[in-house]
């Protein structure tokens, strides 16, 4: 279970292949790319990770909504990893579909989803403009009574920002006034995150988890998890692509990593 008394956590990023019907699917059925993916969350468990975030990453482009054979597709992953590795976090991230995520995560019992393109806000990237998702989230929450707990990037940096708002500024409104459980926040370099993180808990205080949104290396991570509660690693592991497998070689060293601060904590007394 994602819970306070566990951070901070790292996981990784488990993006299937190409899902059926999509453009980048090259004919691969639903039964290999399911045990692809498992192969990889035994993979991460093996390494010590504390679990992982499924997105459909390998499925662009897309829109802001999901389709329905999407979400269907989704959920049958979901509940195999769920399967397979039953002790390990698990985060649902479909593209960009809040709803589709959440919808997911309930049928599969899932810890958390994140809702990165958008939760708050409008944006603009390659797909067109992006609007607020929280409204429609929430209320899919209240109609089936979830607790799913949501994380919500603020202000994702790959796409244009047209809110006009600090990062500060929005986190504090994607928590007071979106209903936010969690934030995925972070810049363009370590430098930059480190600073977002540090100033967006003078905001928000202690209590809202804030999870780093992108950037995480086997080199850094150690500093990013003195600061944030969590990371969810991906580019390192896939040798620079996201469109590749996890290399187990790469998720060891960063994991190496992550017990080294462990064990110093626990000598510190923290």
């Amino acid at each position: 279970m994602l819970s306070r008394d566990r951070y901070p956590v790292a996981l990784a990023m488990i993006q299937p292949e190409p899902l059926p019907g999509t453009y980048l699917n090259d004919g691969m059925g639903l039964d290999e790319i399911v045990e692809r993916a498992v192969a990889e969350a035994k993979m991460l468990a093996e390494n010590g990770f504390d679990g992982y975030i499924i997105q459909n990453r390998n499925d662009a482009p897309v829109r802001q909504h999901a389709n329905v054979e999407t979400t269907a597709f989704m959920t049958r992953i979901a509940l195999e990893l769920r399967r397979a590795c039953p002790d390990l976090i698990q985060g649902i991230l479909v593209n960009w579909d809040g709803e589709s995520s959440l919808a997911v995560a309930e049928a599969a019992e899932s810890d958390f989803i994140r809702v990165e393109h958008t939760y708050t806000s409008v944006e603009v990237g390659y797909a067109g403009l992006l609007q607020a998702q929280c409204i429609d989230v929430l209320a899919l929450k209240k109609r089936l009574g979830s607790r799913m707990p949501v994380f919500a990037d603020v202000q994702e940096v790959h796409y244009e920002q047209l809110c006009g708002k600090s990062v500060v500024d929005n986190a504090w409104d994607t928590v007071m006034n979106a209903f936010a459980d969690g934030l995925f926040v972070g810049g363009r370099s370590l430098t930059e995150s480190m600073e977002l993180v540090r100033a967006v808990r003078a905001r928000l205080g202690s209590e809202i988890p804030i999870f780093l949104s992108s950037g995480s290396t086997g080199e850094n991570i150690k500093e990013i998890l003195s600061e944030y509660d969590g990371v969810s690693v991906g580019t390192w592991v896939k040798d620079g692509n996201m469109r590749n497998p996890i290399n187990p070689e790469r998720a060891r060293i960063f994991m190496d990593q992550v017990r080294e601060l462990r064990t110093e904590r626990r000598k510190d007394g923290r």
